[in-house]
Protein backbone atom coordinates (compact mmCIF):
# COMPACT_ATOMS: atom_id res chain seq x y z
CA UNK A 1 0.00 0.00 0.00
CA UNK A 2 1.17 3.28 -0.71
CA UNK A 3 0.86 5.83 2.02
CA UNK A 4 -0.69 8.75 0.64
CA UNK A 5 0.16 11.88 2.58
CA UNK A 6 -2.45 14.36 2.54
CA UNK A 7 -1.01 17.66 1.90
CA UNK A 8 -2.45 20.18 4.11
CA UNK A 9 -3.44 23.28 2.40
CA UNK A 10 -2.04 26.37 3.89
CA UNK A 11 -4.77 28.45 5.20
CA UNK A 12 -5.54 31.45 3.20
CA UNK A 13 -4.31 34.58 4.88
CA UNK A 14 -7.13 36.86 5.28
CA UNK A 15 -6.07 40.36 4.62
CA UNK A 16 -7.15 42.65 7.28
CA UNK A 17 -9.22 45.44 6.05
CA UNK A 18 -7.39 48.59 7.10
CA UNK A 19 -9.33 51.72 7.31
CA UNK A 20 -7.46 54.31 5.51
CA UNK A 21 -7.26 57.62 7.35
CA UNK A 22 -8.21 60.46 5.30
CA UNK A 23 -5.92 63.46 5.60
CA UNK A 24 -7.69 66.52 6.83
CA UNK A 25 -7.22 69.51 4.73
CA UNK A 26 -5.96 72.62 6.61
CA UNK A 27 -8.56 75.27 7.11
CA UNK A 28 -6.38 78.27 6.37
CA UNK A 29 -9.22 80.67 6.77
CA UNK A 30 -9.90 79.48 10.31
CA UNK A 31 -6.18 79.64 11.24
CA UNK A 32 -5.85 83.12 9.86
CA UNK A 33 -8.95 84.24 11.69
CA UNK A 34 -7.67 82.85 14.99
CA UNK A 35 -4.20 84.35 14.51
CA UNK A 36 -5.78 87.67 13.70
CA UNK A 37 -7.81 87.60 16.91
CA UNK A 38 -4.71 86.74 19.00
CA UNK A 39 -2.71 89.46 17.32
CA UNK A 40 -5.43 92.04 17.91
CA UNK A 41 -5.69 91.02 21.60
CA UNK A 42 -1.90 91.25 22.11
CA UNK A 43 -1.70 94.58 20.34
CA UNK A 44 -4.64 95.95 22.32
CA UNK A 45 -3.07 94.80 25.61
CA UNK A 46 0.25 96.41 24.72
CA UNK A 47 -1.54 99.57 23.68
CA UNK A 48 -3.41 99.70 26.99
CA UNK A 49 -0.20 99.19 28.98
CA UNK A 50 1.71 101.83 27.04
CA UNK A 51 -1.23 104.19 27.13
CA UNK A 52 -1.65 103.68 30.87
CA UNK A 53 2.05 104.30 31.45
CA UNK A 54 2.04 107.48 29.39
CA UNK A 55 -1.14 108.69 31.07
CA UNK A 56 0.34 107.93 34.49
CA UNK A 57 3.52 109.85 33.69
CA UNK A 58 1.52 112.81 32.46
CA UNK A 59 -0.64 112.70 35.60
CA UNK A 60 2.40 112.49 37.88
CA UNK A 61 4.06 115.41 36.10
CA UNK A 62 0.93 117.53 36.32
CA UNK A 63 0.35 120.29 38.87
CA UNK A 64 -2.02 118.02 40.77
CA UNK A 65 0.90 116.49 42.75
CA UNK A 66 2.99 119.59 43.39
CA UNK A 67 3.60 120.32 47.09
CA UNK A 68 1.82 123.42 48.36
CA UNK A 69 1.88 122.72 52.13
CA UNK A 70 4.32 121.13 54.61
CA UNK A 71 2.90 120.22 58.03
CA UNK A 72 5.21 119.83 61.05
CA UNK A 73 4.45 118.02 64.31
CA UNK A 74 6.55 117.71 67.45
CA UNK A 75 8.79 120.74 67.23
CA UNK A 76 9.43 122.73 70.43
CA UNK A 77 13.06 123.81 70.37
CA UNK A 78 12.92 124.05 66.57
CA UNK A 79 10.10 126.00 64.95
CA UNK A 80 8.18 125.18 61.79
CA UNK A 81 10.38 127.31 59.54
CA UNK A 82 13.61 125.75 60.83
CA UNK A 83 12.36 122.19 60.39
CA UNK A 84 11.12 122.81 56.84
CA UNK A 85 14.47 124.43 56.01
CA UNK A 86 16.28 121.31 57.29
CA UNK A 87 14.10 119.11 55.07
CA UNK A 88 14.85 121.03 51.82
CA UNK A 89 11.21 120.50 50.79
CA UNK A 90 10.14 123.45 48.68
CA UNK A 91 6.75 124.57 47.47
CA UNK A 92 6.13 123.37 43.91
CA UNK A 93 8.17 120.17 44.20
CA UNK A 94 6.54 117.04 42.84
CA UNK A 95 5.50 114.78 45.70
CA UNK A 96 6.81 111.68 43.87
CA UNK A 97 10.29 113.21 43.67
CA UNK A 98 10.63 113.33 47.46
CA UNK A 99 13.13 110.86 48.94
CA UNK A 100 11.44 110.47 52.32
CA UNK A 101 14.27 108.50 53.96
CA UNK A 102 16.92 110.99 52.83
CA UNK A 103 14.83 113.94 54.05
CA UNK A 104 14.45 112.27 57.45
CA UNK A 105 18.24 111.84 57.73
CA UNK A 106 18.78 115.48 56.84
CA UNK A 107 16.47 116.61 59.63
CA UNK A 108 18.12 114.22 62.10
CA UNK A 109 21.41 115.93 61.31
CA UNK A 110 20.31 118.69 63.68
CA UNK A 111 21.54 117.84 67.22
CA UNK A 112 18.16 118.65 68.78
CA UNK A 113 16.34 116.04 66.65
CA UNK A 114 16.32 112.47 67.94
CA UNK A 115 14.05 111.06 65.24
CA UNK A 116 12.33 112.40 62.12
CA UNK A 117 9.58 110.76 60.07
CA UNK A 118 8.41 112.14 56.72
CA UNK A 119 5.35 111.06 54.74
CA UNK A 120 3.30 112.15 51.75
CA UNK A 121 -0.30 113.28 52.16
CA UNK A 122 -1.85 113.09 48.71
CA UNK A 123 -2.24 114.94 46.61
CA UNK A 124 -0.34 118.14 47.57
CA UNK A 125 0.99 117.93 51.13
CA UNK A 126 3.94 116.52 53.07
CA UNK A 127 4.09 115.90 56.81
CA UNK A 128 7.14 115.89 59.07
CA UNK A 129 6.95 114.36 62.55
CA UNK A 130 9.93 114.82 64.85
CA UNK A 131 10.96 113.78 68.35
CA UNK A 132 13.30 116.24 69.95
CA UNK A 133 15.97 115.50 72.53
CA UNK A 134 15.30 116.58 76.08
CA UNK A 135 18.38 117.82 77.99
CA UNK A 136 18.58 116.74 81.64
CA UNK A 137 22.14 117.74 82.56
CA UNK A 138 25.33 119.38 81.33
CA UNK A 139 28.44 117.20 81.10
CA UNK A 140 31.93 118.67 81.25
CA UNK A 141 34.21 116.99 78.70
CA UNK A 142 36.64 119.87 78.25
CA UNK A 143 33.75 121.64 76.54
CA UNK A 144 30.26 121.70 77.97
CA UNK A 145 27.75 119.36 76.32
CA UNK A 146 24.10 118.55 76.91
CA UNK A 147 23.14 115.08 78.14
CA UNK A 148 19.66 113.94 77.05
CA UNK A 149 17.10 111.80 78.87
CA UNK A 150 18.39 108.65 77.11
CA UNK A 151 21.89 109.10 78.50
CA UNK A 152 23.35 110.38 75.22
CA UNK A 153 25.74 113.33 74.85
CA UNK A 154 24.41 115.30 71.91
CA UNK A 155 25.31 118.99 71.69
CA UNK A 156 28.05 121.49 72.55
CA UNK A 157 26.53 124.40 74.43
CA UNK A 158 26.53 127.80 72.79
CA UNK A 159 25.72 131.28 74.04
CA UNK A 160 21.95 130.84 73.62
CA UNK A 161 21.65 127.56 75.55
CA UNK A 162 20.30 127.37 79.09
CA UNK A 163 22.70 126.58 81.95
CA UNK A 164 20.24 125.75 84.75
CA UNK A 165 21.09 122.03 84.82
CA UNK A 166 23.26 120.00 87.18
CA UNK A 167 26.86 119.53 86.02
CA UNK A 168 28.26 116.04 85.45
CA UNK A 169 32.01 115.58 85.84
CA UNK A 170 34.57 112.76 85.91
CA UNK A 171 34.02 111.44 82.36
CA UNK A 172 36.60 111.29 79.56
CA UNK A 173 35.73 112.69 76.14
CA UNK A 174 37.57 110.00 74.16
CA UNK A 175 35.72 107.18 75.90
CA UNK A 176 32.43 108.98 75.29
CA UNK A 177 33.33 109.31 71.61
CA UNK A 178 34.23 105.60 71.41
CA UNK A 179 30.88 104.77 73.02
CA UNK A 180 32.54 102.93 75.89
CA UNK A 181 30.03 100.42 77.29
CA UNK A 182 30.86 101.16 80.91
CA UNK A 183 30.43 104.88 80.33
CA UNK A 184 27.14 104.32 78.50
CA UNK A 185 25.79 102.34 81.46
CA UNK A 186 27.00 104.97 83.93
CA UNK A 187 25.34 107.80 82.01
CA UNK A 188 22.04 105.92 81.97
CA UNK A 189 22.38 105.38 85.72
CA UNK A 190 22.85 109.13 86.13
CA UNK A 191 19.70 109.80 84.08
CA UNK A 192 17.76 107.46 86.42
CA UNK A 193 19.28 109.22 89.44
CA UNK A 194 18.24 112.61 88.07
CA UNK A 195 14.69 111.36 87.52
CA UNK A 196 14.61 110.13 91.14
CA UNK A 197 15.83 113.49 92.48
CA UNK A 198 13.35 115.37 90.31
CA UNK A 199 10.34 113.83 92.08
CA UNK A 200 11.63 114.21 95.67
CA UNK A 201 10.30 116.77 98.12
CA UNK A 202 13.22 117.34 100.55
CA UNK A 203 16.54 116.38 99.00
CA UNK A 204 15.64 117.32 95.43
CA UNK A 205 17.28 118.13 92.13
CA UNK A 206 17.31 121.90 92.63
CA UNK A 207 19.61 121.37 95.65
CA UNK A 208 22.24 119.51 93.57
CA UNK A 209 24.97 121.40 91.71
CA UNK A 210 27.13 118.51 90.49
CA UNK A 211 27.19 114.75 89.96
CA UNK A 212 30.72 113.40 89.93
CA UNK A 213 32.02 110.03 88.74
CA UNK A 214 34.98 108.92 90.84
CA UNK A 215 37.92 107.07 89.25
CA UNK A 216 36.65 103.97 91.06
CA UNK A 217 33.33 104.27 89.21
CA UNK A 218 31.34 105.35 92.27
CA UNK A 219 29.11 108.43 92.17
CA UNK A 220 28.99 111.45 94.44
CA UNK A 221 26.63 114.43 94.60
CA UNK A 222 27.58 117.97 95.57
CA UNK A 223 25.01 120.24 97.16
CA UNK A 224 24.32 123.78 96.01
CA UNK A 225 24.47 125.00 99.60
CA UNK A 226 27.97 124.45 100.94
CA UNK A 227 29.15 122.12 98.12
CA UNK A 228 28.89 119.15 100.50
CA UNK A 229 29.92 115.82 98.99
CA UNK A 230 27.25 113.10 99.26
CA UNK A 231 28.80 109.66 98.63
CA UNK A 232 26.37 107.41 96.77
CA UNK A 233 28.39 104.45 95.54
CA UNK A 234 27.16 102.70 92.38
CA UNK A 235 23.76 101.24 93.22
CA UNK A 236 20.62 101.34 95.37
CA UNK A 237 20.30 105.10 94.88
CA UNK A 238 16.61 105.23 95.82
CA UNK A 239 17.06 103.44 99.13
CA UNK A 240 20.08 105.59 100.03
CA UNK A 241 18.33 108.85 99.19
CA UNK A 242 15.26 107.77 101.18
CA UNK A 243 17.54 107.31 104.17
CA UNK A 244 19.08 110.77 103.68
CA UNK A 245 15.68 112.46 103.33
CA UNK A 246 14.60 111.20 106.74
CA UNK A 247 17.21 113.40 108.43
CA UNK A 248 17.89 116.01 105.77
CA UNK A 249 15.72 118.68 107.41
CA UNK A 250 18.04 118.55 110.45
CA UNK A 251 21.20 118.47 108.31
CA UNK A 252 20.27 121.33 105.99
CA UNK A 253 21.19 124.24 108.35
CA UNK A 254 24.57 122.61 109.02
CA UNK A 255 25.60 122.06 105.40
CA UNK A 256 28.21 124.90 105.37
CA UNK A 257 30.23 123.11 108.09
CA UNK A 258 29.87 119.55 106.83
CA UNK A 259 32.76 117.81 105.09
CA UNK A 260 30.76 114.97 103.52
CA UNK A 261 27.74 112.71 103.89
CA UNK A 262 28.32 109.00 103.28
CA UNK A 263 25.34 106.80 102.35
CA UNK A 264 27.28 103.62 101.60
CA UNK A 265 26.85 102.00 105.02
CA UNK A 266 23.66 99.94 105.29
CA UNK A 267 20.84 101.62 107.22
CA UNK A 268 23.07 104.52 108.26
CA UNK A 269 23.93 108.06 107.27
CA UNK A 270 27.50 108.94 108.17
CA UNK A 271 28.17 112.65 108.48
CA UNK A 272 31.64 114.13 108.80
CA UNK A 273 31.49 117.55 110.42
CA UNK A 274 35.20 118.38 110.55
CA UNK A 275 35.85 121.04 107.97
CA UNK A 276 38.43 123.79 107.70
CA UNK A 277 37.27 127.34 108.10
CA UNK A 278 38.45 128.13 104.58
CA UNK A 279 36.43 125.26 103.09
CA UNK A 280 33.38 126.29 105.09
CA UNK A 281 33.56 129.83 103.74
CA UNK A 282 33.97 128.48 100.18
Amino acid sequence: MRDLKRQKKAPNKVRQNRRKKQKKTLNLRKILHRSLRVGVAVFSGALIIVGGFVAGQLLIASDLFRIDQVNVQGGERLNHRQIVALSDIQTGMNTFNLDLELIGRKIEGNPWVREARVQRIFPRQAEIQIRERKPVAIINLGYLYYLDDHGEVFKVLDADDQLDFPIITGFDYQKIERRDRQYAGDLKSIVELLADLRQRGKFKLSQISEIHRETSGSFALFTVNGAVKVKLGRDNFTEKLDRLERIYTQLQPRLPILDYIDLNVNEKVIVRIERSAKAARG
